[in-house]
């Protein structure tokens, strides 16, 4: 049988580990939108219920998009219009299926890679009784310290990786401009290169002309 020392650490340990299982329902999902198109998602939500939409537009045009969030009665709870990024939070009034969509309609020609995260509920405590009036013990309190560290170094990566995206298209968008110029530019130079060739060539040959009828 093994100490009695060893059977307080378990408990957090395993508590750690079933995080997964308990913590609150998160959409992330990273779509293309078309020109002229819209897309919308739902989600069925339970009133009382505290969630998050985060959104960013990562590549296309100006990197803008228009959203929308309804309510199942259709009532509006938030619209913008040409948005970069933003985020937004509420508390849902009734049940039901809520509705927030993200439309490219303003645009003829370019489309949009957008990102997002809807977060629905908030993460349960990391224990039962971290509520509790008594401090917690040695233990709890550095898994609840890594539990906190771990969620804000995913949250920085997921910033991170959606601004190496979008310096990415950027740079991109970038480089294939200036192959294009360059281009021009060799255009350019070659037609003026041989319209120097053959007005320099009438030049002379008009020269030559004048010669010999003033020489006969």
């Amino acid at each position: 049988m093994p100490p009695r020392g060893s059977r307080g650490a378990l408990p957090p340990l395993l508590l750690l580990w079933a995080l997964a299982a308990c913590a609150a329902r998160a959409s992330e999902i990273t779509f293309e939108l078309p020109d002229n198109a819209k897309q919308c998602f739902y989600e069925e939500i339970a009133q009382g219920t505290k969630c998050t939409l985060e959104f960013q537009v990562i590549t296309g045009g100006h990197y803008d998009v228009d959203c929308r969030l309804e309510d199942p009665d259709g009532i509006v709870l938030y619209k913008e219009m040409k948005k970069q990024y933003d985020s937004f939070t509420f508390t849902a009034s009734r049940n039901g299926t809520y509705k927030f969509c993200f439309s490219n309609e303003f645009s003829t020609f370019t489309h949009k890679t957008v990102y997002f995260d809807f977060q629905v509920g908030e993460d349960p405590p990391l224990f039962p009784s971290e509520n509790r009036v008594t401090a917690l013990t040695q233990m709890e309190s550095a898994c609840v310290s890594i539990h906190e560290a771990l969620k804000s170094v995913i949250d920085y990566q997921t910033h991170f990786r959606l601004r190496e995206a979008q310096g990415r298209s950027r740079a991109e968008d970038l480089n294939t401009r200036v192959a294009y110029w360059s281009i021009g530019e060799a255009i350019i130079l070659l037609v003026v290169s041989i319209g120097q060739v053959f007005l320099l060539k009438s030049f002379f040959s008009d020269k030559r002309t004048t010669t010999t009828r003033v020489g006969s």
